[in-house]
């Protein structure tokens, strides 16, 4: 990879590595933009298969939560880190003070909170090291609920806009990724009438959702994209719509919580044209930001002033579905568009 090619492309400020003998903390930090503020984003831990693959996560994340904050209308830029290593076998107190350690050398121009393979607890160590961290316990907590609830709401504006209303009855949603905010996900849905296809690499996560709702269905990972269905929400890992799947889909949308579902943005034209609407990622999965955004005010935490700033979800993608139809652009497009008018302006 030539780096500094790809972040001229991307249009990255910064990216910052860091390799701690002592933790074996072995991080990236990316830096996307502060143009509207410093760079808000969490922090994901992942086994990646190798360095250049935790590379393009982190360039492909942060860029995404420049847009994400930007259609949330938060005063806040995009970042994002990424710590190589198991979730499940590697965490440690000293990787965490570690990697808040690393944060406060940015001196605030970076701003964490939780993602994949992190959680509160994990903040809670980080926070012994810096005060450029969000989402902790007696504040905001785990943001995950709060966005899981935005998507909810995406997901009702999407059958609004496809099929003349919202009501989730008689309607099968596919959920691939019954992690934190799947799984909430999940129960929003089958409590709204909804029937529910689900798939986890995890069987247990599964088999617990099945324990208190017995009726939904499930199948094995590689089988979720062939289902039958209104709705497929894809809510673990990106690049989960590529070449292999889009073919495959047999639904009218795909709206989900999961960051950069595009393996790359061409696929939204592809998705268009087999008549399947794409809710942007980072516009349906913006009230984590929200929430965690909220302790950044200085005002006391308080979780129905941010449920009602939800609202800014359903009626951005309507503007992005009303944009894409009049200009007959992907929502891809359409997405970029308004929100790019916002850090673009004040960068100028």
């Amino acid at each position: 990879m030539e780096l500094f090619k790809v972040l001229k492309k991307m249009g990255h400020e910064e990216v910052v590595f860091r390799n701690d003998l002592s933790s074996g903390l072995r991080s990236i930090i990316a830096i996307h933009s502060t143009v509207l503020g410093p760079a808000l984003g969490g922090v994901r831990m992942w086994k990646y298969n190798s360095e250049e693959e935790a590379l393009r996560d982190v360039l492909c994340l942060s860029r995404g939560m420049t847009y994400k904050n930007a259609a949330m209308g938060l005063n806040l830029g995009g970042g994002k880190a990424v710590i190589i290593g198991d979730p499940h076998k590697d965490k440690s107190e000293e990787l965490f003070r570690a990697f808040g350690k690393f944060v406060e050398s940015l001196g605030g121009r970076y701003i964490t909170a939780e993602d994949v393979g992190t959680c509160k607890e994990d903040m809670n160590y980080i926070s012994q090291e810096t005060s450029y961290v969000t989402g902790l316990e007696g504040k905001s907590g785990d943001p995950s609920p709060i966005t899981a609830y935005g998507v909810f709401l995406g997901i009702k504006a999407c059958i609004e806009w496809v099929f003349g209303s919202d009501d989730l009855k008689e309607k099968t949603v596919a959920v691939q990724g019954l992690g934190h905010v799947g799984m909430e996900l999940a129960r929003l849905l089958y409590e709204a009438g909804a029937s529910l296809i689900v798939a986890d690499i995890y069987p247990e996560r599964v088999k617990k959702l099945q324990r208190k709702f017995p009726e939904v269905q499930a199948v094995e990972p590689e089988k979720i994209y062939g289902v039958w269905c209104d709705i497929f929400s894809p809510c673990a890992l990106g690049a989960v719509v590529n070449e292999n799947t889009v073919e495959q889909l047999k639904c009218k949308i795909v709206a989900g919580s999961a960051n950069n579902q595009l393996e790359d943005d061409a696929l939204a034209e592809r998705l268009s044209q087999r008549g399947i609407l794409y809710a942007p990622d980072y516009i349906i999965n913006g009230g984590g930001v929200i929430n965690i955004a909220e302790e950044l005010t200085g005002l006391p935490y308080n979780r129905e002033r941010v449920l009602s700033k939800l609202s800014v979800i359903p009626m951005r993608l309507k503007e992005v579905f009303h944009l894409s139809l009049s200009e007959n652009i992907t929502t891809v497009k359409a997405a970029e568009i308004i929100t790019s008018k916002r850090f673009k302006v004040r960068g100028n």
